[in-house]
């Protein structure tokens, strides 16, 4: 019975490219973003890997390089201190690994991993190489080539269906940096129970609808997160 009562609220937090985006790292979608200088057939589906693989590797090699220049925001770092009150998951759509660097413990990618490479044949084989680069030719212990562990378009999205659990079983879920309007991921948010508190923290409009105990911040994340999570701690605190 004790150790029921001393057990941490669930708190799941969903983090999309907006909250990478104040450490520097360009998005995909906003104006400016990498999408106006590569098509995404090229550079992010299958179809283009086979097309043109040296292509794919120098575009996924330069955002590697880049990510071992910018460092986890304030955000990222906030959500740390939510882990000595909270049971913390956190889901990203990032493939960065900004969260880890800050300190969260317990983060699930759904779109794969930047400092990750994997077997184009063999999937469960993944090597953590780091901020360095793939080259043509690099293959695995089988002989295949090396792709980056990335979820392209129309790939399946493995860990979807693991989020889905945890985002089930939040009592507060903290929606962070998304415009919630990629999916299979946006559809996370209509999984939390009922009853659990909700918070998106987006500086776009809203456009999820009507759900119950949405509170929308509409700010960035570094601005808001570490304020919000400040209430959050205050909150549990005096309830103990």
């Amino acid at each position: 019975m004790d150790k029921e009562l001393n057990k941490k609220p669930v708190l799941v937090v969903l983090t999309g490219a907006g909250i990478s985006a104040e450490s520097g790292i360009r998005t995909f979608r906003d104006s400016g973003g990498l999408w106006e200088e590569h098509s995404i057939m090229d550079v992010a589906t299958p179809e283009g890997w086979r097309k043109n693989p040296a292509l794919v590797l120098d575009f996924y090699n330069q955002r590697r390089k880049q990510l071992e220049e910018v460092v986890p925001n304030a955000a990222h770092v906030a959500l740390v201190k939510l882990e000595n009150y909270f049971d913390v998951h956190v889901i990203t759509q990032n493939v960065d690994d900004l969260h880890e660097r800050a300190g969260s413990t317990k983060i699930l990618h759904l779109h794969g991993e930047l400092i990750k490479a994997r077997s184009e044949r063999y999937e469960d084989n993944i090597y953590t190489i780091g901020y360095a680069p793939i080259q043509l030719g690099q293959t695995c212990e089988h002989g295949t080539q090396l792709r980056p562990h990335i979820v392209w378009f129309g790939e399946d999205v493995p860990m979807i269906n693991t989020a889905t659990e945890l985002v089930k079983q939040a009592e507060i879920l903290l929606v962070i940096g998304t415009s919630l309007n990629v999916y299979p991921a946006a559809g996370l948010l209509y999984h939390a129970p009922y009853d659990s508190r909700k918070y998106l923290v987006d500086p776009s409009e809203n456009t999820t609808g009507q759900i119950y105990r949405l509170t929308h911040i509409q700010d960035l994340a570094g601005k808001a997160v570490p304020k919000l999570v400040e209430q959050l701690i205050a909150e549990y605190q005096s309830t103990q």
